[in-house]
């Protein structure tokens, strides 16, 4: 199994000097994203939300941004279709230029399971994070700990073979 690779202090910038982060892991097609083409490339939502964060106390944010669940499948995840509940083995780990990490389900985000609309923000209350990096929204969360700023990668694998 591979294992996600170490986050920077910032966000990995492009040649045009906006953030970027990579999509990796157990799929077909791993890709580097700049904001800008995460804007472009897929459907934008809007949430609006409300988390206490222990250092700033409780936050109210409007986020605009891709679903993370949309960004991964374009990746191509491999799932292998012959065995029964594979997606259900995936995890999400999001590492971030602030040096937080976090781990999510697969089944968190698939539809056919929980459906969480969990966000990739390309905005902050109507602010582009185009030099800030992208940002991950976990609007039913009501800690913001799993709020990772200035994403650098998000890979995605399964959890491996674990005893019964």
């Amino acid at each position: 199994m591979s294992r996600p690779s170490a986050a920077s202090r910032t966000a990995p910038t492009s040649s045009t000097g906006t953030a970027s982060f990579t999509v990796c892991g157990d799929v077909a097609e791993p890709f580097t994203l700049t904001v800008a083409e995460l804007r472009a490339g897929w459907q934008q939502h809007r949430a609006e939300v409300t988390f206490d964060c222990a250092a700033s106390g409780p936050q109210h944010h409007r986020f605009e941004g891709a679903l993370l669940y949309d960004v991964i499948r374009a990746a191509e995840p491999g799932f292998d279709p012959r065995r029964r509940k594979d997606r259900a083995r995936f995890l999400l780990a999001v590492s971030g230029g602030d040096g937080h990490h976090t781990v999510l389900s697969w089944a968190e985000i698939d539809q056919d399971f929980a459906g969480s609309p969990i966000l990739l923000a390309t905005r902050l209350d109507g602010h582009g994070l185009d030099t800030a990096g992208s940002q991950l929204v976990v609007p039913t969360d009501r800690c913001g700990a799993r709020y990772i700023s200035a994403i650098t990668t998000i890979w995605t694998g399964t959890c491996g073979d674990l005893p019964a």
